[in-house]
């Protein structure tokens, strides 16, 4: 879209809005503001909930815990709330209502003075007020079962509308978006590369985040940038009250986290490290893992071939480091640092003994990948009714693999002959932005936020072989300029209205995007709400699956341009209904999405230099994706958990590849999930299962043979439509068992199990085809089987 796109009317109804809004205070009531704290920690609470009591009048804190509340009696009674907290009832004073309030929570159950514990809210996830969005606990994530680690993103994949079955992806598939199209954002910053080890683990240290919002269509103007979703975390701060160390270890990495009070109540200081010791000491985990991602099979030995030296090295680790100081009760800088990398180096032998000549491939296999992120960030509460917070941010994304083959060919006259192939992948990716955004609490019916931000990236892919043939090098530097605004109107206390705009430039292209988005609620009465949005979306850089079936895929991060790369978009159109009671939720929502200016790559192979072609490296086509969410969750209690199931379908249109319409690799008709948490006393058991029909691809479905005229001959296959055939479905159990004890007055600890796959189901991964005496052998690749995992954790 560009600038000739006509604004919408409500765009203007809107502004008019806003100049005539007013403030329907009545005089016996106060507007009354606060910060809401962990009074353990005296961290900053972000998102929490402020009710008044008997009523629909409530509130949020923002990303730094303050809030405002119109048309509070002096006398009433707030009911506060936040995920993994105490709900806390507080009963106002004609005396507390005229100073801030600062409102603390305990995470550990313990009476809090003038705060009445209402429940226990131990709950592992909470659908938002807004549409699409939902908060996650990360302190609750790490009682459910996991392949190796406490993992943030597989414990997004257990809810509707996010596919739960990319065992080799820690990346979101949110309602058939891909992981590049959703916008992973930790204390400001982007992060590029959101996993460790191919995929199997998220690349976040969960004892360094403090707070998990995903939004899963329909997000605000504030955001933008990608199409599907996005992913905002909070780092924690630090205890500013004592310092507090914690760790742990498992089968295959261990972590430590220290906080420190620099300033008690004003600066606090903490780093959270972890790495793996796959390099150091291979557990079985670890080998079932590499074998699989590696395809490492071993080859029999009646086959003629014998494998050595193959033993690879591998290590991960990730650091973050947040250094938080609070100057005034009005102000907020932070400094956050993260830096997180994979190593691999899977150099090999292979010897061919045959009976006239020796053949030796030794393979040098050198790969590392891995993002670097900071932010500074100021914010500043003014007064009641106007916030900012303003952010400036660097990024860094980098993958490379450099791999080079000595072909050595031994005769039996002593002659030796040594051929070398080699293919050298390299992907830069840095990322500057700054932003500020603005919050203006107008009247109680108004909440008006704007802001302006500024994204500077640099781009860079470099294919080639040999390290001197090109296969394709692109260059991108591109300014992204974008302004937004948006209005929060509460027309009465039960409907409430949500009209926003983003606009943005785009040097690359030099055309102007406007992105309009609305979203409205109603609340039928106490139980039972109704929501919709609607929104524009762009996409201004992408990440290019190349699929390699030779030397394993590859992904690589490119601009969008005016070419074979254009600027993606799409429109999301999103309606639902929740019933919820103080033990259950039941929530509904349908959605359809369209999009436009999809790219994939062409090629599949990797080129000789007699066969290098780099015209038409790219297809570009349109898609759509729709579907209905069902979320039924028992909230707390000594047994919590939810069901999701998810009905969708994801059809992409490629007149390049297909001249149907055809389903996209990742679309599943049908996606269930069960998820059981179960709390005995210091024990706590989780087990989740999925099952989700089969996904589709592309197969043989005959072969034939065709003889030339030298009398040799050459086998064809011939090949089913695009992605017309599904594999199996896929189904898991996980359980885990966790019990938590102290082992001094001031030491917790825990330790358990965790078992991934419990009953060892075969679930197909994909196929391999090979021609065999003019017929088509199909072999199965599975994902993992029955794979457990230890674990043990203190915390001082």
């Amino acid at each position: 879209m560009n600038s000739k796109t006509p604004t919408p009317l409500f765009l203007w109804l809107l502004l008019l809005s806003c100049l005539y809004a007013s403030d329907l205070t009545g005089q016996n009531t106060q507007t009354i503001t606060g910060i809401v704290k962990d009074k353990i920690s005296g961290e900053s609470l972000p998102y929490a909930t402020i009710g008044l009591k008997g009523t629909n009048n409530g509130t949020s804190t923002n990303t730094d815990g303050y809030f405002t509340l119109f048309n509070v009696p002096s006398d009433g009674v707030l009911i506060v709330s936040y995920l993994g907290y105490q709900t806390a009832q507080i009963t106002l004073t004609p005396q507390t209502v005229k100073t801030q309030l600062v409102i603390q929570l305990n995470p550990d159950y313990n009476e809090l003075k003038e705060v009445v514990v209402t429940d226990k809210k131990d709950q592992f996830l909470k659908v938002s007020e807004n549409i699409s969005q939902i908060s996650i606990s990360p302190a609750q994530i790490a009682t459910l079962p996991s392949l190796g680690e406490k993992d943030i993103f597989r414990s997004m994949q257990l809810l509707p509308g996010v596919s739960g079955t990319n065992e080799t992806s820690a990346g979101l598939f949110v309602r058939g978006g891909t992981p590049d199209q959703n916008l992973v954002l930790l204390d400001g910053f982007t992060v590029y590369q959101v996993d460790h080890f191919y995929g199997f683990f998220s690349a976040f240290n969960s004892n360094a985040i403090k707070d998990i919002q995903l939004y899963k269509g329909g997000f605000d103007a504030q955001f933008g940038g990608r199409l599907s979703s996005v992913m905002e975390l909070t780092g924690k701060s630090g205890n500013t009250q004592k310092v507090g160390v914690e760790g742990g270890v498992s089968l295959l990495s261990a972590n430590a986290t220290i906080e420190v009070p620099l300033l008690k109540d004003k600066a606090s200081l903490l780093i959270a490290g972890r790495r793996s010791y796959t390099d150091i000491l291979k557990s079985n985990l670890f080998q079932n893992i590499f074998d699989l991602v590696a395809n490492a099979e071993e080859t029999p030995e009646e086959s003629g071939f014998v494998k050595v030296d193959n033993e690879p090295s591998f290590y991960f680790y990730d650091f973050n480091a947040k250094l938080s100081f609070k100057p005034t009760s009005k102000d907020m800088i932070a400094l956050s640092y993260y830096s997180g990398e994979d190593n691999l180096d899977n150099s090999r032998k292979v010897s061919i003994v045959l009976p006239s000549l020796d053949i030796i491939f030794d393979t040098r296999d050198f790969s590392n990948w891995g993002n670097q992120g900071t932010s500074l960030k100021w914010a500043r509460q003014w007064n009641s009714r106007f916030y900012t917070n303003t952010v400036v941010a660097y990024s860094r994304y980098f993958s490379n693999r450099d791999r080079e083959t000595d072909i050595i060919i031994d005769r039996a006259d002593t002659t030796s002959t040594t051929i070398t192939i080699g293919t050298l992948e390299d992907n830069q990716l840095q990322d500057v932005t700054a932003r500020i955004d603005n919050e203006w609490l107008i009247s109680a019916q108004h909440r008006i936020e704007f802001g302006l931000q500024a994204t500077y990236n640099d781009i860079a892919y470099d294919y080639s072989l040999n390290d001197t043939v090109p296969i394709l090098q692109r260059d991108g530097i591109g300014l992204l300029t974008a302004a937004y605004v948006q209005d929060q109107w509460k027309v009465t206390p039960q409907f409430t209205l949500n009209f926003g705009v983003r606009g943005s430039h785009f040097d690359v292209t030099n055309q102007y995007y406007l992105e309009p988005r609305a979203s409205a609620s109603f609340q039928l009465n106490k139980r039972i709400k109704l929501k919709a949005a609607w929104g524009q979306y762009y996409q201004f850089m992408n990440r290019i699956v190349r699929e390699d079936i030779s030397q394993g895929s590859r992904d690589f991060w490119l601009l969008a341009d005016n070419q074979d790369n254009p600027v993606s978009n799409s429109v999301h159109y999103i309606a639902g209904v929740s019933y919820e009671t103080p033990l259950f939720l039941f929530d509904v929502e349908v959605y359809h999405k369209d999009m436009t200016g999809l790219t994939e790559f062409t090629l599949r192979l990797t080129p000789t230099s007699e066969t290098i072609n780099t015209d038409n490296l790219f297809f570009g086509g349109t898609g759509y994706a729709q579907g209905v969410e069902f979320l039924l969750q028992k909230k707390t209690g000594i047994y919590s958990g939810w069901i999701g199931y998810t009905l969708s379908r994801v059809r992409y249109n490629f007149p390049g590849i297909s001249a149907k319409e055809y389903p996209a690799l990742h679309d599943q008709t049908h996606e269930l999930k069960i998820i059981n948490s179960l709390k005995l006393g210091q024990w706590t058991f989780a087990a989740t299962w999925l099952y989700a029909t089969g996904k589709p691809y592309t197969a043989p479905v005959g072969s034939y043979n065709v003889d030339l005229l030298d009398g040799t001959s050459n086998d064809y296959l011939n090949i089913s439509a695009k992605n017309a055939i599904r594999l199996p479905a896929y189904h898991r159990l996980d359980f885990s068992v966790t019990f938590k004890f102290n082992l001094t007055d001031k030491t917790k600890a825990n330790a358990g199990i965790s078992v991934f796959n419990l009953y060892n189901q075969k679930n197909i991964w994909y196929k391999e085809f090979d021609i065999i005496d003019n017929e088509v052998i199909e072999t199965d690749i599975n994902y993992l089987g029955f794979t457990p995992n230890l674990f043990f954790n203190l915390k001082f």
